[in-house]
């Protein structure tokens, strides 16, 4: 039977580990994490019984303790006298975890969460744009300046273009002094940033139009425009997105 073919609430096979992990419990624990979020385990039911666990991960109830306290943790299971280690719901579920927000990420074929992610960017980074250009100083509007042009001439290297183009995001972020923000978004982003599924289509004249919406921002945080600035990037973020996007069903979690 293969992992696709499990059924719920049936202890899989061990995965094929080439040599032991030095962390045993972490290694169990992102097999557990895919478990839950595939539904091999589904919410509302118990995982299966530590021994049932240490006999397919062949490790030591030790190791599938601190496994299943590290689930608590991400919110994916919950400890109930008498009814044992629980499956929460996906409402739950920590993601801005790592594992938690990958696996999602690999069984969602709606691309629903790779929507809500976006949204969740044009939110924070509208806001910090129009942060940045009411208090940008002429040292950060000429750092800007300087990335937009930059990437004017880096279309056809898809490679250094979204690197330049992460630079000049984060440059107005820093200008909008919201370390936390730009903490989630900074968080996110390196989660997925080099997935196929985030990235999408990056030919050439994807990139042009890109720098054009970045070109757009950086003149109203230029101009002390806070509105347009916030306007600038909302749309910049959702028309990037929309044209990379490639996928089953409509994006209506973009609608505004």
């Amino acid at each position: 039977m293969t992992a696709s073919q499990e059924s719920p609430g049936s202890v899989a096979l061990p995965p094929a580990w080439v040599r032991r992990p030095a962390n045993l419990a972490r290694a169990v624990t992102a097999e557990l994490v895919e478990r839950v979020v595939r539904g091999v385990y589904p919410p509302g039911t118990p995982l299966p019984p530590e021994p049932a666990l240490c006999e397919a991960f062949s490790v030591s109830r030790t190791v599938v303790r601190e496994a299943v306290k590290i689930l608590q943790e991400k919110g994916l299971v919950q400890v109930r006298q008498g009814a044992g280690t629980m499956v929460t719901a996906p409402a739950m579920w920590n993601m801005l975890d790592e594992l938690v927000l990958a696996a999602t990420i690999a069984v969602d074929e709606s691309l629903a969460i790779l929507d809500d992610l976006v949204v969740t960017r044009r939110v924070l980074e509208s806001d910090m744009a129009n942060v940045a250009a009411r208090q940008a100083g002429e040292d950060t509007v000429d750092r800007l300046r300087a990335f937009v042009d930059r990437m004017d001439g880096l279309v056809d290297d898809q490679v250094a273009y979204h690197d330049t183009d992460r630079a000049f995001h984060d440059a107005i972020m820093q200008a909008s002094g919201n370390r936390i923000a730009r903490g989630v978004v900074r968080s996110l982003e390196s989660q997925v940033v080099n997935t196929a599924r985030y990235m999408g289509r990056t030919e050439r004249a994807l990139c042009v139009a890109s720098n054009l919406g970045h070109r757009r921002i950086y003149e109203r945080i230029a101009a002390h425009d806070p509105g347009g600035a916030a306007e600038a990037m909302f749309d910049h973020i959702t028309e990037a997105w929309l044209v990379r996007r490639t996928g089953p069903g409509a994006p209506v979690r973009l609608r505004r």
